[in-house]
């Protein structure tokens, strides 16, 4: 991307509440008046060809609460809770494997949370062996676990290389002691470095790093000297996140001091800033919050038009169905959607008496899955080839969204997109805004004073 010149009053038209549109629908529009009869039968269906999976296991336990996180945690220093979780793990595997194909290849498997290194070693050894136990991993696995350098030892990377692992994702968020104290999150650089000297030494072939900009305290000079702190590290990947404060789904955040948050204009420069310094040191631009080498995966795919975008973030392996495990995980599969219960002793007890350990779902309409495929194209491969998406989705696309197309003449003027006779691409500012965009074809989106997101900006 070249350099960045943005007029801060659009900076201030675009910063609304919007999705962040891991899936679409959003999970806003999940309900539990979808039975767990139609969450079996569209497993049933979904299992009558050999179609490849993607794992996603949730590991909540935490030992201490990080004010800015909006994950589902349980906050505890008992080692022991993570022990049974891992057992109550298996029940549901093996509650849910009869009713999966036999020959189903598991090409991507994730470790989320929480924090998945909570855990002690031995007890992800334990994991692993039960997922083994259960499924048929494809020799080319992409397999990634996020790890919290705070609390690590070297054994648990090594427990993670014989289970499989190969990418490991470590949450930094910002180097600065005044940031780290303003969240509840002290982690010394020299941890992090060592983290990532581990996880070479025991084989990890790719390592992300996650940063957010938008905590309290944060400057565009601070947060320009982490940046140059952790490129010495030479992560392979960075995902840098915008700060979402959303106190009325995480009462946490509450604690968080408002008045020393960036404005929405400094967290504009901030996010100028990473993209131009993270361009300057040889990252690409993804999209939205991930960059990475020209090289890596993600970077290649979105060259080629095939980078996908779920519950976990842009993904390569888009074309597998996600079988998920865990309190509060989510599986994604043919066009249903369906979450498991929040509350972990409501999950306990579901998966001990046998029974899938569902709370709430939902199933894709015709058109959200032709609304989800345009969405999809918009936030992965930043353009729109009209002919090819009408081939695809089997609908004369030009005359199926001629209002939602209509609509992007203000997108347009002000240089978010460009457009032709063929179809439209997403210009270097609308990156920085894709989801405004993206928001133009999303037929569930309430009216600004409505929505209960975080803001895009």
């Amino acid at each position: 991307m070249s350099r960045l010149n943005v007029n801060l009053e659009l900076v201030k038209k675009y910063n609304v509440p919007g999705p962040r549109y891991t899936s679409y629908p959003p999970a806003t529009q999940f309900t539990d008046k979808l039975s767990v009869e139609a969450v079996l039968e569209n497993i049933r269906a979904n299992n009558a060809a050999p179609r490849d999976l993607s794992l996603y296991f949730h590991l909540p336990f935490c030992e201490t609460l990080c004010w800015f996180c909006g994950c589902t945690t349980v906050i505890t220093t008992d080692r022991r809770k993570s022990g049974d979780y891992v057992e109550t793990l298996g029940r549901e595997m093996a509650t849910l494997r009869p009713r999966l194909h036999p020959q189903r290849r598991v090409t991507q498997l994730h470790f989320g949370g929480g924090t998945p290194t909570f855990s002690s070693p031995d007890q992800l050894r334990r994991l692993g062996g039960l997922i083994h136990a259960h499924f048929n991993f494809a020799r080319d696995i992409e397999a990634g676990v996020e790890v919290d350098p705070r609390r690590l030892t070297r054994d648990h990377l090594v427990a993670l290389r014989e289970i499989g692992f190969n990418r490991a994702s470590l949450g930094v968020q910002d180097n600065n002691p005044e940031v780290q104290t303003a969240v509840h999150r002290l982690q010394p650089l020299e941890l992090t470095a060592q983290t990532v000297g581990w996880l070479r030494e025991t084989g990890f072939t790719s390592v992300n790093i996650d940063l957010i900009y938008g905590l309290p305290h944060q400057t565009v000079a601070s947060f320009e000297q982490t940046l140059d702190e952790i490129l010495t590290l030479r992560p392979d990947r960075f995902a840098v996140f915008s700060y979402a404060h959303v106190p009325w789904m995480k009462p946490a955040q509450k604690i968080v001091e408002t008045r020393v948050l960036p404005t929405p204009a400094v967290k504009f420069e901030l996010l100028k800033l990473t993209i131009e310094k993270l361009g300057d040191a040889g990252y690409l631009y993804i999209g939205m919050d991930h960059f990475a080498r020209a090289t890596d995966e993600l970077a290649v795919a979105q060259r080629q038009g095939t980078l996908q975008r779920n519950f976990q973030g842009y993904s390569t392996r888009g074309g597998a169905d996600i079988y998920a495990f865990g309190m509060s995980s989510i599986s994604q599969a043919d066009g249903t959607y369906w979450q498991n219960l929040k509350d972990l002793s409501a999950y306990n007890a579901k998966v001990d008496a046998g029974e899938l350990p569902y709370a709430r779902g939902y199933v894709l309409t015709a058109d959200d899955l032709i609304r989800r495929e345009t969405i999809m194209q918009i936030m992965c491969n930043l353009r729109l080839d009209f002919a090819a998406m009408s081939a695809r989705l089997g609908v004369n696309f030009r005359e199926y969204f001629a209002s939602e197309l209509a609509s992007l003449g203000d997108l347009e003027a002000d240089g978010l997109l460009q457009r032709s006779e063929q179809g439209l691409s997403v210009t270097d500012v609308g990156r920085l805004l894709v989801r405004i965009i993206a928001m133009r074809f999303d037929a569930y989106l309430p009216k600004p004073t409505e929505r209960r997101h975080a803001m895009t900006i």
